[in-house]
């Protein structure tokens, strides 16, 4: 009876796990990818922006928007910010960044922040380079599972890694301040 007892709540337990993550219905996605050689004569849909830039999804809940990084720099990560659908109802698909995450403010905006960048590897994820095209895509999931009709505004803000003069010179800096700081200690004892 005891045995029993133990497999009916491990059961129960693993029922109401699977329930917790089971997700049914189809989310709004965003697709962000780098957009080349596949649009003829480039990019002639493609919008310039600098570092910060607002945008609003497309008035029917789905479709795509294409943008040029045309800041001089190139971006390490990207962050996204709405207030027309909940952090939890968004997925997130990219293949620039390292990763995708979708989380709550604490005034209640959603921040959508890819980020992450790696330059080594069969798959290398570099970012969004300088005069770099994308795409941001909205995509609808099922039946009626779409970004809301009517537009929703976003702003974004791209951040771009130091360059290596700059950490290489941050570094030198740090190694000073540390040299001086065992000389000060000396001189104290």
């Amino acid at each position: 009876m005891r045995i029993f007892r133990i497999t009916a709540l491990a059961a129960l337990a693993l029922l109401l796990t699977a329930a917790a993550f089971g997700d049914s219905i189809n989310d709004p996605k965003i697709i962000i990818r780098g957009v080349g050689g596949s649009i003829p004569g480039g990019c002639p849909d493609c919008r310039g922006v600098g570092m910060q830039f607002s945008f609003t999804s497309p008035a029917k809940g789905a479709g795509k928007l294409f943008f040029t990084n045309e800041s001089g720099k190139n971006w390490s990560s990207l962050k996204l910010i709405e207030n027309g659908v909940p952090a939890a109802a968004i997925s997130c698909v990219q293949s620039l960044f390292l990763s995708c995450r979708v989380t709550t403010l604490k005034n209640g905006s959603v921040e959508i922040l890819l980020s992450g960048v790696n330059h080594k590897g069969d798959n290398p994820r570099v970012g969004i380079l300088n005069g770099g095209n994308f795409v941001v895509n909205f995509v609808c999931q099922g039946k009626g599972n779409c970004w809301p009709k009517g537009g929703i505004d976003f702003t974004a803000k791209a951040f771009a890694a130091p360059e290596p003069a700059t950490i290489a010179l941050m570094a030198t800096g740090v190694a000073g301040m540390f040299s001086r700081r065992k000389r000060w200690k000396s001189r104290l004892s």
